[in-house]
């Protein structure tokens, strides 16, 4: 069983390992010293979930802009 924590704004994430879509393993340290966007969905391939995700994708320039990254995570 996974604990779920919950994050207050301006809270550090905790530190994690998962797998992205191509199955390779991301971590938070991998953008240390970087801006990182994180973001949380709950399910892929949803309508709700596929408008946050199209909303983020209009933003990229602005976060580029940053030289921010964006992940979004979901259970599955």
């Amino acid at each position: 069983m996974t604990e779920h924590k919950e994050l207050k704004i301006g809270a550090k994430a905790p530190a994690f390992k998962l797998p992205d879509a191509e199955g390779n393993t991301v971590s938070l340290a991998d953008y240390k010293g970087k801006w990182l966007v994180l973001y949380f969905y709950p399910k892929d391939s949803t309508s709700g979930c596929t408008t946050e995700a199209v909303d983020f994708r209009g933003s990229l320039p602005v976060f580029s802009i940053m030289k921010a990254d964006v992940i979004g995570v979901s259970p599955d």
